[in-house]
């Protein structure tokens, strides 16, 4: 049993959730030499519940590495990777405003998925054991003006978020609905991360 987990995420959304759920943790951030970007590249053809489970597995691999190489006490590590998906396409994080305007124009007035993959693992004598979950949900946008969508992307919100909004912040005004994991489209979905915190040892209740 463990009572204290890493959060291996610089997501303050992912911190503050854990905090709501009574979750001790601390961050374990990657050095200033790795190259976390990097993890986050499609591959061709790659399908986006596929990508974001590859993708938490390298981060989970890497911090779990991070933390041996610290030498720091040992504990559950909790990572996580969100992406927005219209279809087959996947949709991450924006590299400018341009990319956020023409990521917000496509998604407007469309359904698409939000597809959250959380991981632990628990490292131990004889190497680290890990769990793994994926939550899917399903967000439907109204649909928006230009003008709407350049005072979203001028307020800064949109940068650094898959799909280049924020469902805890402005863009929540233009959700018409949403099926599946409130928490899982903010970047952690509860039932899923008690799913595989359980498994490693740690209880939220």
């Amino acid at each position: 049993m463990s009572d204290f987990i890493y959060l291996a995420s610089q997501s303050p959304r992912r911190l503050q959730l854990l905090a709501q759920w009574g979750v001790r943790c601390e961050q374990l951030l990657p050095d200033v030499d790795e190259d976390v970007e990097s993890l986050e590249a499609v591959a061709p053809g790659e399908a986006p519940a596929a990508y974001v489970q590859r993708v938490t597995g390298l981060k989970l691999q890497a911090s779990l590495a991070r933390l041996q190489r610290r030498g720091l006490p040992r504990a559950p590590v909790l990572c996580a990777d969100t992406t927005v998906a219209l279809g087959r396409r996947i949709l991450g994080k924006p590299v400018d405003a341009a990319d956020a305007c023409q990521m917000l124009a496509d998604l407007a007035g469309q359904r698409h998925r939000v597809l959250t993959a959380v991981a632990v693992g628990r490292p131990g004598a004889h190497g680290a054991k890990s769990w793994a979950a994926l939550s899917t949900s399903w967000v439907v946008f109204e649909p928006l003006s230009a003008a709407q969508i350049r005072r979203y992307v001028d307020s800064g919100e949109p940068m650094g978020k898959a799909g280049a909004y924020a469902i805890q912040g402005r863009a929540a005004l233009w959700v018409s609905h949403i099926s599946g994991s409130y928490s899982g489209i903010m970047g952690l979905p509860a039932h899923e991360t008690a799913q595989v915190l359980g498994a490693a040892g740690v209880h939220l209740f």
